[in-house]
């Protein structure tokens, strides 16, 4: 990557780069401080790591004399000063390779010291005096450069948008690319800043379209504008919008919140699955359009949950789930058994009723707003993925929530509330919504089985795993409907649905 240049007039304009880089940190991260003294490096630094442990008070000494020091910040981040290093090779008595290979971070002073023993993957940043102010000159190549670079992007968003001086701390990041952070302005809300990158689609799988094509997952941010405007249109709490980058996929929302679904002692709030469900039943009694607009002119057509987008979703426990149990991929009989036993469960939803499918709506995705009354109490986000689909999909979603242990009762308490707020609404074919509800429960934690697993093989997150026992229990409730005997006998007979060691 070509070298990243940034003026910085004063003390808060260089504290505001270290904020910049730290939104951009991940684990094995090295940045590399160079430049005189007096230059602003202990200013950057400082910046950063309160930044990262999110204390604008912490105290944060320079290692000159103790050579490293350590902190417990979203991510562990070690703060070396080489000043004093006689050889490269003292690196290694610092712990440096440690820190690094354990999930940690580095930030360097004087990395001239021990510049050949640093990692390919370095970020470079050199101070230099320029009239009143410095230059902050930025250089390296990878992936680490490149993060550095689209949060220095997401700032001078925030400039055009008037938020430039704003402070930036991490929210949440979900298991795509996206993340979120809360900004500050003093006087004002705090806002939430949206980075959600182009997706990358990976290799084909299939007829030779990559997997994110056929499962009709949101391409770029124009999916979220498009859909959030309709909600809002149609009385649902969605965030504001308040500046939008569509081309680079920065959002500037309102932040509705950070109260969720569960208790002090993390239990779910019985009451407040059934206040969701209730607005899930307002939102299925509309019409929805296929074609939402985001912009004048861009316009986003929300895809159908098809039957090719079921099944290669319901595939994910086949290709990862079974592995895990077997110690091989499913063999072909399994296979064809699996495919036959499916394709007849879904033929089932014909004359099932389809409207918009959020596709995640669950605790995560839904803010509590106990101050506000009816359906403005659920603030709604994370809905760029929607779909025309089942409308019992997201109720399966809601009711049996992936990430909280939802019991029979609070499920039945959930479903409850929405069959008699479709009731109340008008004619409503219960025995049809029950079984679609049953279909889409048993397809989206066949799913989540696999992506769960895939995330620990793949993407090296094993704390999914700790979900598994959840998700097999979810699976085995939604497989006990009547019209799911077969695909029920089918996951029983290959050791689907047994408890296993995690």
């Amino acid at each position: 990557m070509a070298g990243l240049e940034r003026f910085l007039a004063d003390e808060a304009a260089t504290a505001r780069l270290g904020e910049d880089l730290a939104m951009s940190l991940r684990p094995g991260d090295v940045l590399a401080l160079k430049g005189d003294l007096g230059a602003g490096k202990s200013t950057l630094a400082r910046a950063l790591i309160r930044a990262l442990a999110d204390d604008a008070g912490l105290d944060v000494p320079s290692p000159t004399f103790t050579l490293v020091q350590s902190y417990e910040t979203r991510l562990p981040v070690h703060h070396f000063d080489l000043y004093r290093l006689s050889s490269a090779s003292e690196l290694d008595e610092l712990g440096f390779d440690d820190a690094l290979a354990q999930g940690g971070a580095a930030l360097v002073e004087w990395p001239e010291r021990a510049e050949a023993a640093l990692p390919d993957g370095t970020v470079w940043i050199e101070l230099v005096h320029q009239g009143d102010g410095r230059l902050a000159k930025l250089s390296g190549q990878g992936a680490a450069i490149d993060r550095a670079a689209r949060s220095l992007a997401m700032r001078d968003f925030l400039t055009t948008a008037g938020w430039g001086e704003a402070g930036r701390r991490f929210f949440v990041g979900d298991a795509s690319a996206r993340s979120y952070e809360i900004v500050s302005l003093a006087g004002i809300a705090p806002r939430v800043l949206m980075n959600s990158p182009r997706l990358v689609l990976g290799p084909p799988v299939r007829d030779g379209k990559p997997y994110a094509v056929i499962a009709h997952t949101a391409q770029s941010v124009t999916a979220f504008v498009a859909i959030d405007k309709a909600l809002h249109a149609a009385g649902v709490s969605v965030p504001e919008i308040h500046a939008e980058d569509l081309e680079q996929g920065f959002l500037l929302l309102e932040h509705l919140g950070a109260e969720g679904f569960l208790g002090q002692n993390g239990e779910p709030i019985a009451e407040r699955y059934a206040a969701a469900a209730e607005l899930l039943a307002m939102m299925h009694g509309k019409a929805w359009p296929d074609r939402m607009e985001a912009a004048p002119g861009v316009f986003h057509d929300v895809p159908p949950f098809d039957r090719e987008a079921m099944l290669i979703e319901a595939d994910l426990l086949v290709d990862w789930y079974v592995p895990m149990l077997t110690g091989k991929p499913a063999g072909n009989a399994l296979l064809a058994g699996y495919h036959n036993e499916w394709n007849k469960a879904l033929d089932r939803l014909e004359g099932s009723q389809y409207t918009l499918m959020l596709r995640d709506f669950h605790s995560p995705n839904i803010i509590w707003r106990g101050d506000r009354t009816g359906h403005d109490r659920l603030g709604v986000v994370d809905v760029q993925d929607a779909l025309i689909g089942p409308a019992a999909y997201d109720v399966a979603s809601l009711a049996m929530d992936a990430r909280v242990t939802i019991s029979p009762e609070i499920e039945k308490r959930t479903l409850d509330a929405y069959v008699a707020a479709r009731h109340a609404a008008g004619a409503f074919d219960e025995a049809a919504f029950r079984e679609a509800y049953a279909i889409m429960a048993a397809q989206r934690n066949s799913k989540i089985l696999g992506i769960f697993v895939r995330l620990e093989k793949r993407d090296g997150k094993p704390f999914y795993l700790k979900h598994l026992p959840r998700i097999r229990d979810y699976l085995r409730r939604a497989l006990a409907h009547p019209a799911l005997s077969g695909l029920h006998d089918f996951y029983a007979a290959h050791g689907l649905l047994e408890e296993r060691p995690l």
